[in-house]
C-alpha cells in the first residue's frame, strides 16, 4: 500500500509540474534587425521556428518584442522581459540574466552556433591568422553591444563601437573610416551577396565561433525554476528534432541568397 501511495504522489507531481507551464505567456526580446537565417525584425527565421516548436511542446505562448539590442539587454536586467535571444556568452552578461548551466553555459542547450569574421576593403592588406592581426592602419569596427568587442579589446586594439547595423558598419569600412569590420558570419554572408559585397573581402579564418542562447531573467529563474529548466530542455530537444533540422537546412540555403 505504501508503494502505491508513493507512486500515486509521484504521478501527481509530474502532472502538476506539466500543468504549471500550460498556457503561460513568456515575453522575450530580440534585436530589431535582420540577422538571416536566424531572425528578422518581422519575426521570421530559424530562431522563431525553433521557439515555435518549443512553445507547442510546452503549451507556452511566447510574446516577442523587437527592440534595439542594448535596450533589450537592459530590459532583461530590469526583469521587465522574461528573456532575450540569441545571446552569446560573456561573463559580465550573467548580471543581466541566467544562461542554461549557470557559470559554465551548457552548449547543448544553445539555439544555434555562429561565427564572427573579419571584413576588409578590397585591396587592403589587413590580415588575421587566427591569433594575430597585421597591417592594421586604423580601428576595427563592430556593432553596438556585440560580444566580439571583448575579443578585440583583449588584444589592446583600437575599436569603434558606433554602428547599430551591419550595413552601416560596412559603409563605414568602405568609406575608409575603419581599417576592418568584425561581424557575425550570417551578416557577413548576406552583405557579401549584396551590392556592398563587391567592395569588400572576407578573411578566411574566423575570429571566433560561439554558441548563442536564450537567456532568461533572474526573476523568472528565481520564481519559476521548473519552467526555466523545461524551456531550456525543450530548446535542445527541438533543435535536434527532424522537423527543425529540415527547416534549418532550408533556412540556411535561403538565408545565403539574401
Amino acid at each position: 500500500m505504501h508503494d502505491k501511495v508513493l507512486r500515486y504522489c509521484a504521478c501527481m507531481l509530474l502532472v502538476l509540474s506539466s500543468l504549471a507551464t500550460a498556457g503561460e505567456t513568456v515575453t522575450l526580446c530580440y534585436e530589431s534587425q535582420d540577422v538571416r537565417p536566424w531572425r528578422t525584425e518581422k519575426g521570421d527565421g530559424l530562431n522563431f521556428a525553433l521557439l515555435k516548436i518549443v512553445g507547442q511542446r510546452l503549451d507556452i505562448r511566447f510574446n516577442f518584442q523587437s527592440i534595439p539590442w542594448k535596450r533589450c539587454l537592459a530590459q532583461l536586467k530590469a526583469n521587465t522581459v522574461d528573456g532575450a535571444f540569441a545571446v552569446s556568452y560573456k561573463q559580465d552578461r550573467r548580471e543581466l540574466g541566467e544562461y542554461p548551466g549557470g557559470d559554465q553555459p551548457d552548449a547543448s542547450k544553445r539555439m544555434h552556433t555562429d561565427t564572427y569574421v573579419l571584413l576588409r576593403r578590397k585591396g587592403s592588406k589587413v590580415s588575421w591568422d587566427g591569433k594575430h592581426f597585421s597591417n592594421l592602419d586604423g580601428a576595427i569596427g563592430f556593432q553596438l553591444g556585440y560580444s566580439v568587442g571583448e575579443v578585440l579589446r583583449a588584444q589592446n586594439l583600437e575599436v569603434d563601437e558606433g554602428s547599430q547595423r551591419a550595413d552601416e558598419l560596412a559603409r563605414k569600412l568602405i568609406a575608409g573610416r575603419l581599417a576592418a569590420a568584425a561581424m557575425g558570419g550570417s551578416d557577413a554572408a548576406n552583405l557579401m551577396q549584396g551590392p556592398l559585397g563587391v567592395q569588400l573581402e572576407q578573411l578566411p579564418v574566423p575570429l571566433i565561433e560561439k554558441p548563442y542562447f536564450l537567456i532568461l531573467s533572474h526573476a523568472l529563474v528565481a520564481t519559476r525554476p521548473q519552467l526555466a529548466a523545461r524551456i531550456w530542455d525543450a530548446i535542445e530537444e527541438a533543435r535536434n528534432s527532424a522537423a527543425y533540422k529540415k527547416q534549418a537546412a532550408e533556412g540556411v540555403h535561403q538565408g545565403a541568397r539574401h
